[in-house]
């Protein structure tokens, strides 16, 4: 399979650098024509959409850039899906799970059928690509949770909740980037359509993890822990953050599998402890 990765962020390369099948794109898109072109010149059996605007230092940006934000996650996605239509071509486009706020009617969790409540600029960005993109044929939604990695960068979750002095301490669902770029790779080998969660099954807390963090990394961090609503109310965030649970049904259905999250979460903190010591060591 000849898979095609549109933008050269974070998750595109961690994508490039682990799948031997893989090419990358990183050109400037304006028009359906662009990406047609893109089709022509790289010939893909599938490809993996990484483009998108989350904002620096952090999603707050969006709140600001509005129209910046709209048109990299939602008219920018949506010419991505309309070439893919008219080039035949499977797309697998990364969404978010911050597209929930709250506890579901459901206490299992959020369904990839359920009906989303976004609140911040960001999140109903996201939503509004998944609304529209569902009704082309031939495309996969991926969404993601608080992407955890087991190396160093700033859109690593380990990396950002090092960085805080303060943390909210609430559970939630969370995607081990490992894990997400093996289920990533089986989606567009199945060319699955619809709505996928890729979350680790199970959920766990900021607190968690950075007890594990301690443990595993550095024992000498020391986080203060603030409630969720003094957020906003001491000026960390001028939106409240999305905090949920997702249901994972749709890859169950494919029995496609992820490790427990807590299982993933260590594996990753023992695998970044090491590079960590690496990196120190050819410093010196």
């Amino acid at each position: 399979m000849k898979i095609l990765i549109l933008g050269n962020g974070y998750i595109g390369n961690r994508c490039l650098d682990s799948w031997s099948d893989a090419e990358m794109c990183g050109d400037i898109i304006n028009t359906v024509d662009d990406i047609k072109k893109i089709i022509d010149k790289y010939k893909p059996d599938g490809i993996l959409n990484t483009i998108g605007i989350k904002g620096q230092p952090n999603v707050d940006w969006c709140e600001t850039h509005q129209a910046e934000t709209m048109w990299g996650n939602v008219v920018i996605p949506i010419m991505i899906a309309q070439a893919c239509k008219e080039k035949d071509i499977y797309l697998l486009h990364i969404g978010s799970g911050c597209v929930f706020y709250g506890e579901s009617p459901d206490p299992k969790g959020w369904a990839e059928t359920d009906f989303a409540n976004p609140q911040a600029t960001y999140s109903k960005s996201k939503y509004a690509a998944d609304l529209a993109l569902s009704k082309y044929p031939n495309i996969g939604i991926a969404r993601i949770r608080m992407p955890l990695d087991n190396i160093p960068s700033p859109g690593n979750i380990i990396n950002k909740l090092v960085k805080y002095e303060k943390i909210i301490d609430v559970e939630n669902s969370l995607t081990v980037i490992e894990d997400m770029m093996d289920v990533f790779h089986k989606l567009l080998e199945m060319k699955a359509s619809g709505i996928y969660h890729v979350a680790n099954p199970g959920t766990i807390k900021h607190k968690e993890i950075m007890e594990m963090y301690k443990k595993i990394v550095d024992s000498s961090i020391s986080k203060e822990w603030i409630k969720e609503e003094d957020l906003v109310k001491q000026k960390l965030a001028t939106k409240k953050r999305s905090n949920n649970f997702l249901q994972t049904k749709a890859l169950n259905e494919l029995r496609i599998e992820m490790r427990p999250v807590k299982e993933a979460v260590r594996d990753s903190l023992e695998k970044y402890k090491k590079l960590k010591d690496e990196l120190l060591s050819r410093s010196v």
